[in-house]
Formats: structure tokens, C-alpha cells, sequence
């Protein structure tokens, strides 16, 4: 290769490198927004019972990323599904240092008040509602601020909590639980799971709201189905696999509908970006679960 093509080649690669940091950093993030639907009975659903969950997972709220007009954008969008529940999977707040500023959780609960559904909208904790209420991590007690804020807007919060629902007579129960990786220093678990279905009272079908997916390994066959984010599917994800997920059992859970012994477990790719502000192949999503 003579210098004229050394320099030449050179100059391909670095604007291969730009441009694919500008993806990466400005177009998948910020401009993209995938609508990923499933559709399934899973086992023990009562026949006759059709419900349409409509799923917002990690909105990690921050300027520039996520600021407050593209949330409010998601929240329309969301309400355009025809949902018969809205259901927030946890993780308000920004993770990573690249933020010109945060954004107040007062200001995200009263957007996601304009969510609406027949069912209603409920809302769970993630790990970085805890980790980045310094309260919370000084006491290890919460309500965090999120759930506060949320509460205050009028959204429940199911904090290892269940609550039984109905659709056209045809009951069924919701449940959350808190983040198993709640303080950030010893990784500390603020869920409970035996507690939280020992509210059920009934044979009516259980739905479980729990934020990271590893919580999978420990639900019974009782609850059809497991809702989780948390992984944003790595946030980098190249046929199917992701170099990087936030679970103990990698790519096991990182992304999608998984099933194992009866169980089913759907886990969002989330809507922002956690610890860097990238994403590949990996865009922002609101999911959409059409049961029955």
C-alpha cells in the first residue's frame, strides 16, 4: 500500500469509527422507539380472560438523553396501544455520569400521569431508584424518591406487594417486588418474593412485576408470567447476544421471551441507557403483551 492509500484507508476507518459513534450514541438512543409485541396463554390462564399489558421498562430520565419532551413522546405512544394496563418496570433515573443535568422525579411522575389505561397504570422500583437516593442508601430504607413521587401522581407502586384485578368479571392479581440489588455498596436485596405471593388468596392467575430478571429463578409455577427489565438487553446486542448484561446468568436473560419449567419470563430492552449512553442493535422499546 503506497502513502496515498495508507492515508486513504486510514481516513475510512476513522470515519467508519464516526459514524459509527453517531449511531450508537445519537441515532439509536435518541431517535429510534421499537413497538415488540408477544402474544401467548401461558399455563394456568383462565380461558376467556384477553389482556393487553402495555410495557415501559429503564426510562433512566436524563438531559440530553432522555429529557422530559421525549418521555412525555413515549407516554403518548404508549397510551395510543390500546393497553388494558400500563405497567412501569422501574429504573426513573439516570445511572451514567454523561448528563448535563437530571432530571426531578416529581417532573417524571407528573408526565406519567397522563398515562391511561381501563385497568390503570402500575409501577414498580428498580435498582437505580435506590441507587440514586442517597437517603435510601444512608438508612437502607426506603420509600425511595421515585416511589414517592409516584404515588404522589396517583400511580400505585407495587412494592412486594399483590393485588388482585379484574377483566369483564374475570379475575386475576398483579404483583411487584422491590430491587434485589437495592444498595449499591453490598448489593443487598430489598425484594420478597414469598411475601409478596403470599397475598394471593385465590386460584386466579398471577402476573409478576419484578425489575431484574434474575428474580426468574426463584418464581414458582404458580406465576404465569414474569416481567422484567433492568439488562436493556445489553445495550449492545449482535445476533442475538449482548458482550455485556447485568444478570448472573448472561445472555440467559438479557432480551425477550424465555421460557424454563412451565414458567414464562418477558424481559424489555428498556427505553434508555445505563452506566454508558450507547446502544447497537438494541433500540429503545415499549412492549406490548397481548395474554389469552
Amino acid at each position: 500500500m503506497n502513502r496515498r492509500g495508507f492515508f486513504r484507508f486510514l481516513g475510512g476507518l476513522l470515519a467508519s469509527g464516526a459514524a459509527l459513534t453517531s449511531y450508537a450514541v445519537l441515532f439509536e438512543p435518541l431517535l429510534r422507539l421499537n413497538i415488540t409485541r408477544y402474544a401467548l396463554t401461558p399455563p394456568r390462564w383462565t380461558d376467556g380472560l384477553k389482556l393487553r399489558l402495555v410495557v415501559l421498562a429503564d426510562p433512566h430520565l436524563t438531559h440530553p438523553l432522555m429529557p422530559l419532551p421525549r418521555w412525555r413522546a413515549i407516554i403518548n405512544r404508549a397510551n395510543a396501544l390500546d393497553g388494558d394496563m400500563i405497567l412501569l418496570l422501574g429504573d426513573y433515573l439516570s445511572g451514567h455520569p454523561f448528563r448535563s443535568h437530571k432530571v426531578a422525579m416529581s417532573d417524571m411522575a407528573q408526565a406519567a400521569a397522563a398515562l391511561a389505561a381501563p385497568l390503570g397504570v402500575r409501577a414498580i422500583i428498580g435498582n437505580h431508584d435506590w441507587w440514586e437516593d442517597a437517603t435510601a442508601q444512608q438508612t437502607g430504607q426506603g420509600p425511595v424518591e421515585a416511589q414517592r413521587a409516584l404515588e404522589g401522581a396517583g400511580i400505585p407502586v407495587l412494592v412486594n406487594r399483590a393485588e388482585r384485578l379484574e377483566k369483564n368479571g374475570l379475575p386475576f392479581w398483579l404483583a411487584g417486588t422491590d430491587s434485589m440489588v437495592a444498595i449499591a455498596r453490598t448489593f443487598e436485596s430489598r425484594a420478597d418474593l414469598p411475601a409478596t405471593l403470599a397475598q394471593v388468596t385465590d386460584d386466579a392467575p398471577v402476573i409478576l412485576m419484578a425489575h431484574e430478571p434474575d428474580q426468574f429463578v426463584n418464581v414458582p409455577e404458580r406465576v404465569c408470567l414474569t416481567l422484567s427489565g433492568h439488562t436493556h438487553g445489553g445495550q449492545v446486542r449482535l445476533f442475538g447476544w449482548s458482550p455485556v448484561v447485568p444478570s448472573s446468568f448472561g445472555n440467559r436473560f438479557a432480551y425477550g421471551h424465555i421460557e424454563g419449567d412451565n414458567r414464562h419470563l418477558i424481559v424489555s430492552g428498556g427505553l434508555g441507557c445505563s452506566i454508558l449512553p450507547v446502544r447497537i442493535g438494541m433500540p429503545p422499546e415499549i412492549v406490548v403483551i397481548d395474554l389469552g
